[in-house]
């Protein structure tokens, strides 16, 4: 099977719900890749299970975190809402990769977003205050402009600079774990997108060509080492927040990847085999962008990938 078609077998026989997708093929199941991929896509699990898969498949967690560092996970808290309408990352997979972070020596596990809603409340019925702080994490505000710091974007097309949260600026490494979404504005909200929570100004975004200001914002020089998009549950409509859980399907997926653009298209592939979506790439302008910032590779049949059925 043609790598540029491995999304198109990414539906599970137990995905619930409203449809199905195509079966997955043995063949695609058993391939093999020599070395270490530039992408892990896993299916079938639960989202701390995936993750342990996709880790592994990248060279472990030690290639990512190092003992005695300060690591920022970075997860989408930006509403409030519950786990099950899938406008926020899952919270067992966020719990997860703090306590693999920890296991890992990490000195501190810090997590934080720039939420949409009110914040406690965000942290809090999103789910994920409890579970970092159960795998031995500690959440940040990001509430206030006085967390944020003013940093140059020299690369950037429309967007020359903004100011970054603080706690991004001065930790050692930083792990980027947006939930797959449909969006209102930007079409598809994952893993660039996800860096809009580490922004202050973000109505600059929407009001200076959004597409290309989200690429733009991933040209910091401080870029997250690896972005893991959490497809357990995605959002089909009415993103980013969702009316209703009808909006959510169960897709029992992970995309996980050092190259940002890669897991975009990646993730859109994968949200594309939703029958009710067809976004093309020109809907979804950031992806093409970042390609032509040289932040990526959106061409999936250029890179490893490996893929992980359970």
């Amino acid at each position: 099977m043609k790598r540029r078609d491995f999304l198109k077998t990414a539906a599970l026989a137990g995905v619930a719900g409203t449809f199905s997708l195509k079966p997955f093929s043995e063949a695609w199941a058993s391939e093999t890749i020599e070395g270490i991929p530039d992408l892990a896509a896993v299916m079938g699990g639960s989202p701390p299970e995936m993750l342990a898969k996709a880790i592994d498949a990248l060279g472990g967690i030690g290639r990512f975190v190092r003992a005695g560092q300060t690591i920022v996970v970075k997860p989408n808290i930006g509403w409030d809402k519950a786990p099950e309408m899938a406008a926020n990352t899952n919270p067992d997979l966020v719990g997860a990769l703090v306590k693999m972070c920890r296991e890992a020596g990490a000195k501190e596990v810090q997590v934080l977003d720039h939420t949409c809603n009110e914040w406690q409340n965000c942290y809090k019925n999103s789910g994920i205050r409890a579970a970092v702080e159960a795998a031995g994490g500690k959440m940040l505000p990001a509430n206030d402009e006085k967390y944020y710091k003013p940093v140059p974007l020299p690369s950037g097309i429309q967007l020359k600079n903004t100011k970054i949260h603080e706690a991004i600026l001065n930790c050692d490494a930083w792990i980027n774990v947006p939930v797959l979404k449909n969006h209102g504005g930007a079409k598809l909200t994952c893993a660039m997108k996800n860096i809009m929570g580490i922004v202050w100004d973000r109505q600059y975004f929407h009001s200076h060509d959004l597409q290309q200001c989200i690429a733009d914002s991933c040209t910091i020089a401080r870029k997250p080492v690896l972005n893991i998009v959490d497809a357990y549950r995605a959002m089909k409509a009415n993103g980013p927040q969702g009316k209703s859980a009808a909006d959510a399907v169960m897709l029992r997926s992970l995309i996980a990847s050092p190259d940002i653009v890669a897991a975009d298209a990646a993730a859109l592939a994968l949200l594309n085999q939703i029958p009710s979506v067809s976004l093309s790439e020109s809907e979804v302008g950031h992806i093409d962008h970042a390609y032509q910032l040289r932040l990526g590779n959106k061409n999936l049949d250029k890179i490893k990938v490996k893929r992980i059925k359970m």
